[in-house]
């Protein structure tokens, strides 16, 4: 299986990027919306979370900015009636706090508005899902939202997220690093928070 894919951009059609790999080998990947927003110059490297799907009549490699993207759209393929396709309209329309949201608070009307999701597949994911996608969510599944950071941690935050990792991740990561070095959510300092979040991110 591909799980990840690094090498630089040849070239984009649509919702398709073809990236050429040190080893020589081009790669066409299918892409939501986050990724494309993010995308540099051709020739630029980027980095992918990557899931192949096979079917009888095609393999597609799908690409996503960050390893929590990807496993969004691992999940929604678990409920029935929702192939690849219509996982990543839910990825790209939505993006990932969103859309877990969406499910996890049983906003079905968020959700079909989603070209292509009708009122009975929102349904099913609220039904199916409901429950397992806090982990998505800033916050987690339940309890009272913690304190918006503030200042040079805003600020790390926001440095992860152009990074290519998930406003959920580089919130938490963010919050682990304040936490582990005993400072307030509205502390000033970004460079080592962005360090130490990474380290975390990386590490664990």
């Amino acid at each position: 299986m591909i799980s990840r894919l690094t090498g630089r951009i040849a070239g984009l059609h649509g919702d398709r990027l073809t990236i050429d790999t040190p080893a020589g080998v081009g790669y066409e990947v299918v892409v939501p919306a986050s990724v494309l927003e993010r995308l540099g110059p051709t020739g630029s490297e980027v980095t992918l979370a990557t899931e192949l799907i096979v079917r009888d009549d095609a393999w597609t490699l799908y690409g996503f900015g960050a390893e929590t993207e990807r496993r969004f759209f691992q999940r929604l393929m678990t409920v029935s009636g929702v192939g690849p396709k219509l996982a990543l309209a839910l990825v790209s329309s939505l993006g990932l706090e969103r859309g877990a949201r969406a499910i996890r608070d049983r906003d079905a009307a968020t959700l079909a508005s989603v070209s292509g999701v009708g009122k009975k597949t929102a349904e099913r994911l609220v039904l199916e899902l409901a429950d397992k996608v806090g982990d998505f969510v800033e916050g987690g599944a339940t309890g009272a939202a913690p304190a918006p950071l503030a200042g040079g941690a805003r600020a790390a935050r926001q440095a992860l997220e152009r990074l290519g990792y998930s406003p959920a991740e580089s919130d938490r990561a963010v919050r682990r690093a304040l936490t582990e070095s005993g400072t307030p959510a509205d502390a000033d300092g970004t460079e080592p928070l962005v360090r130490r979040a990474l380290q975390l991110l990386t590490h664990g």
